[in-house]
This record gives structure tokens, C-alpha cells and sequence, in this order.
């Protein structure tokens, strides 16, 4: 299974081309239509040979993650979210190393028939799984300590009807997926790291950049993906109402009302009449 590429036909991995930020090709691999397709043919593979299918982005990048995870010493009971889970392949990876709250989404039905059947053959009934479009997310999935998408994102920038706004919403869906100062390990092979820290500045701070293979062709070096971890950053709860309390005791300077809204600004905003 090849990852997402939309970008240009050239030949030269991602990192390498310079192009406009965030201009891609619409592509059937960024429509639900194309994955359905391709699960139903991994199902029926699986079904009739045993054969679970490939790695997204290969065992490399999944045991790279792994790694980081094992560094940072994620505990075993922390929730992991992997969004367009695929296979499951990963999830199945990360219940063998005793992760015991792991989940996988996917828009795809037949992606969520397909890892069933291979998480049941591997005799891990505790992971769970779920056919859900991460741009419309249901209200229970959020809270997670791990968001992890190898290949999704990817696949969203391609889609052929408003990809930005579509990222944008992905943005939002994982805000809510995250619990505060929560992890998000993203690998891609169409985004560059200073386009994914665009893309993700709004909620999010770049963690650490985890190595990747470089090569070099024609004289210049790149890397055929990129891999970052982001933490979503901490959201203050503001007491709106104890500040409209506090509002209310300033001596106010006549001529002048300070009205209910100016308890949103620190500076105490005054504004005068509008009689």
C-alpha cells in the first residue's frame, strides 16, 4: 500500500520540492470511495490467504513511534487514539507491548471489518475500534493522552472538495480529541516540518522532530517523510463570572459604563454611553 502523494509527478520525495505551501492535486486517494476499495480487496486477501496487509509508511516508521512513546515513557494505561487506523496493525503492536486502552478510528467500514479480524485472530480483545469520520467526530471521542495518524492527514490534503477547510476541521477535531499538554505523533510524506508546524500553530506546540532516512538525488538531500510530535497546549479556564463580580466593585469615572463584555479583556475595557 503506497502513502498519499498528490503533490507533483516528479520523483523527488516531498521535502524536496518546492512549491507553493499546502497546493495539491485532488486525488481519488483523498475520497472514502478509494479506501473502501482498497479495504474490500485487503479483506478478501486476509480472508482467503491470512494476509493482514502492510504497514502504513512501513515497520520503520511504526516502531519509530513506538520508540518515542517508550522514551517519553508513556504509561501503559494512557488512552491512545490512532486515527485512520487501517489494518490495525499498529494497534495490535501497541496491546502486545500491554498498552491497554487503545482505540482505532476509521471512516472506512470495511477498514474497521478488516482490523476486527485481524485483532481477533491475534487474540487481543480489549482493543476497540470504531467507523467514524475524524472531520465529524462523535462527542465520546476526545480525552485521549495519544493521537497518533500516519498517513490520514495526507490523505484529507487530497481530497477533491475543499481540502483546506477540511484540514481546518481536522485541526479542530483533534483539539478535541486531546486531553491538555496531550501528544500528537503525526508522520507524512507530502507535508514538510515547517508547513505541519503551520498547519498545527493554532492549539498546538512542536515537541520534537523525530529522525527520519535522508538521501540525496541530483546533489540535494531530503527526507522521504516527516515525522513531529506535537503537544496540544494548555487552555486556560477563565471565571468569567468572577471577573464580571470584580468588574462591577472598580470606581467608574463619570460619564463613563463599563458594560458586561469588558470583563472578556483584561485591561478592563471602558466605553462610553451610547445615549
Amino acid at each position: 500500500m503506497a502513502a498519499p502523494n498528490g503533490r507533483h509527478g516528479t520523483g523527488l520525495p516531498e521535502t524536496m520540492e518546492a512549491e507553493e505551501e499546502g497546493s495539491f492535486a485532488p486525488s481519488a486517494l483523498g475520497t472514502r470511495e478509494h479506501w473502501d476499495a482498497v479495504y474490500e480487496r485487503e479483506l478478501q486477501a486476509f480472508q482467503e490467504r491470512g494476509d493482514s496487509g502492510e504497514v502504513w509508511f512501513g515497520e520503520e516508521s511504526m516502531n519509530r513511534l513506538i520508540k518515542w512513546m517508550e522514551k517519553r515513557k508513556i504509561p501503559l494505561d494512557a488512552s491512545v487514539l490512532d486515527i485512520g487506523t487501517g489494518n490495525g496493525i499498529f494497534l495490535v503492536e501497541l496491546a502486545k507491548l500491554g498498552y491497554s486502552d487503545v482505540t482505532g478510528i476509521d471512516y472506512s467500514p470495511l477498514a474497521i471489518q478488516l482490523s476486527g479480524r485481524i485483532i481477533e485472530k491475534e487474540g487481543l480483545p480489549n482493543i476497540k475500534l470504531q467507523a467514524e469520520d475524524f472531520l465529524n467526530p462523535s462527542t465520546k471521542l476526545s480525552g485521549f493522552h495519544v493521537c497518533i495518524d500516519k498517513g490520514t492527514f495526507d490523505a484529507i490534503s487530497l481530497n477533491p472538495d475543499s481540502a483546506s477547510e477540511k484540514r481546518k476541521q481536522y485541526v479542530k477535531s483533534l483539539s478535541r480529541a486531546l486531553q491538555d499538554k496531550g501528544f500528537f505523533l503525526i508522520t507524512s510524506c507530502n507535508w514538510t516540518k515547517d508547513e505541519l508546524l503551520n498547519e498545527f500553530s493554532e492549539g498546538f506546540e512542536i515537541l520534537e522532530e523525530l529522525p527520519t532516512p535522508t538521501f540525496t538525488f541530483g546533489g540535494r538531500s531530503g527526507n522521504s517523510v516527516t515525522a513531529l510530535v506535537f503537544q496540544k497546549k494548555l487552555i486556560q479556564n477563565v471565571d468569567l463570572e468572577a471577573m464580571w463580580d470584580q468588574t462591577k466593585k472598580l470606581p467608574l469615572t463619570s460619564g463613563l459604563t463599563v458594560w458586561p463584555w469588558a470583563c472578556y479583556s483584561p485591561l478592563w475595557i471602558l466605553c462610553p454611553p451610547l445615549w
